[in-house]
């Protein structure tokens, strides 16, 4: 698409974009005055839906009117509530209800799912992660294998970018994969990596672990949201994301959960219980046997706590009623944008090291900058810029497709340029 670099324009983009509308449905951080603060990190945390707050108070009012009986009575009864939210849930990571659930938060997610398939061996023990993984999966996997009694710096196998290089190469895991398959029990990998915000070819991953019987499981938390990674189609066996960043559910809020259709109905995998993964019609008679739920339903353990999921419902009602569709579409026209103008900067000081095909990345733009520390940080946000730094010189930007205007890319960059 062909560009231009003036406000004029911005503001025209701006006032042809039909997702426009959608901003003045989250509240947008400001200053002193009044001003909106240019917000880039929703791949952290997302902003607050303005709907949000009536979905807790309804919850609130119903406490208050019902107590216990709020759990059967009320607009959305507490007993089925995580129901309310699956359907709207699978759309977005292109997945079956059966396949979706949402419960927990992401990390115990992974270390349920990995009770159920890491099942190591003395021959087929090793996990594969990429070894700029997010420093949770690092630390969960490490916790996995010594728990199962291996040896770290034996059982873990990184996937590197070569040598010179940001990004990681597809053909470099199938060599991996090709030499040490024997010995490797899973595959788990960041969908959307963290630190380059690269967007990896989840479907192959999958093909290549299964071709040496290796499970392969996804961490979506950069994922989810940004992006339509259809789990289903992809044939991973397990997948989970947290909400509080693309799904603008409020910090710290719950996880989702998928596992594959072919795993649904698998009584005998290992798996820890607890009263809500066990068979809904008698779950309340207290003294039957564990009688395990099929699909992701049967990961659950303890009730859900509602006050998080009626803000994941807020969120999810907005993104039902805009679709993954249009929202990708807007994302892959404003980060070009944004990418435009970021390469327009008339110095060699700045690099963007997530990939350039639109594909191949979510809505992050990673931008290295050369001689540069955490001061540029501080000074964008003096500038009421908020965005995430990651050391030793990225910045790392998100401009959202649901709040972030095409003039907020604008502003910033010009900000950004004069800081240079």
């Amino acid at each position: 698409m062909n560009y231009e670099n003036s406000l004029d324009y911005t503001k025209q983009l701006d006032k042809d974009d039909p997702l426009a509308y959608l901003r003045n449905q989250f509240h947008i951080p400001k200053d002193d005055k009044g001003n909106d603060w240019l917000y880039f990190t929703g791949n952290s945390l997302g902003l607050q839906p303005k709907q949000t707050q009536k979905y807790i108070q309804q919850e609130l009012d119903d406490w208050a009117k019902y107590g216990v009986e709020g759990h059967f009575e009320g607009e959305t009864p507490w007993l089925p509530y995580h129901e309310f939210l699956t359907e709207k849930m699978a759309k977005i990571v292109g997945a079956k209800p059966l396949e979706t659930v949402v419960m927990n938060t992401l990390t115990t997610n992974l270390h349920l799912l990995m009770v159920s398939f890491y099942q190591p061996t003395k021959q087929k023990y090793k996990i594969v992660i990429e070894s700029d993984a997010f420093p949770s999966d690092r630390y969960a996997v490490q916790s996995q294998l010594k728990f199962h009694g291996f040896d770290i710096e034996d059982g873990l196998v990184e996937w590197k970018p070569r040598a010179g290089e940001e990004l990681l190469r597809i053909e470099d895991l199938e060599t991996i994969v090709e030499e040490q398959g024997d010995e490797i029990a899973l595959l788990l990998i960041g969908g959307v990596n963290y630190y380059t915000g690269q967007y990896l070819d989840i479907k192959r991953i999958a093909e290549i672990g299964h071709a040496k019987k290796c499970i392969v499981g996804i961490d979506l938390a950069h994922g989810a949201g940004n992006v339509q990674p259809n789990l289903h189609d992809s044939g991973v066996d397990f997948a989970a994301w947290c909400t509080y960043k693309y799904l603008n559910s409020g910090p710290g809020s719950l996880s989702g959960l998928f596992v594959h259709e072919k795993h649904a109905h698998n009584r005998e995998l290992p798996r820890f219980a607890g009263w809500w993964n066990h068979n809904k019609d008698t779950r309340f008679n207290m003294r039957q046997p564990f009688d395990v739920m099929s699909g992701a339903e049967g990961w659950q353990l303890s009730n859900p706590p509602i006050l998080s999921m009626a803000a994941i419902r807020s969120s999810l009602d907005l993104f039902d009623t805009v679709g993954m569709d249009a929202l990708r579409e807007k994302s892959e026209k404003l980060t070009g944008y944004f990418e435009y103008l970021i390469n327009q900067i008339d110095t060699d000081r700045i690099k963007i090291i997530t990939p350039t095909n639109p594909e191949e990345r979510g809505c992050q733009l990673s931008i290295q900058v050369q001689h540069a520390d955490k001061s540029l940080h501080q000074k964008l946000t003096d500038h009421h810029i908020i965005t995430d730094w990651r050391e030793p010189d990225v910045i790392r930007c998100a401009p959202v497709p649901m709040y972030n205007s095409f003039e907020d890319v604008f502003r910033m960059v010009e900000i950004l340029k004069g800081l240079l």
